[in-house]
């Protein structure tokens, strides 16, 4: 479906919903390549690790999980290797966890496969198409509030 101008809100969400959707496919494409070693529920908890080291008490809270969920979660990766914990200096009970270099390779290549194939995409499409695209969706980034540190969301009065 492709969009014209003047759509609505509505309309335009419809739009974009489907167009998440093929974004999501060729984001599986590559998540999901036999020789990505973890389950997408364990990349899940490695995208959030990416962005810094946690407590499991706020990875199972951006995972949507139970801490008890996350801390299993947490062992099946540290036993891949891919994640270690780290005993807080003040309280032991409190462990951080962060991504191993080999975790931050497993990004580190998964990310550059993602753009490959966004760019086999992206090539696909003329270049006011993407400059429009890329146009958009900065946009889109700023209303979301995604680029703001508690995440709101700023709607007009």
């Amino acid at each position: 479906m492709v969009a014209t101008p003047g759509l609505g809100a509505e309309e335009a969400a419809a739009v974009l919903d489907e167009a998440a959707g093929s974004l999501m496919a060729v984001w599986a494409r590559v998540h999901n390549a036999p020789d990505v070693p973890v389950p997408a529920t364990q990349l899940r908890a490695l995208f959030v690790l990416e962005r810094g080291p946690v407590n499991i008490s706020a990875l199972a809270t951006e995972l949507n999980a139970l801490v008890s969920s996350a801390s299993r979660l947490c062992d099946r990766l540290e036993a891949s290797g891919l994640l270690l914990r780290d005993p807080g200096q003040d309280d032991r009970r409190e462990v951080t966890v962060r991504l191993t270099a080999e975790g931050q390779e497993l990004m580190d290549r998964l990310r550059v496969r993602r753009q490959e194939e966004l760019g086999r995409v992206l090539s696909m499409m003329s270049a006011q198409a993407r400059q429009a695209l890329l146009w958009g969706l900065g946009q889109f980034h700023e209303a979301s509030g995604m680029d703001r540190p508690d995440g709101t969301i700023s709607l007009p009065a």
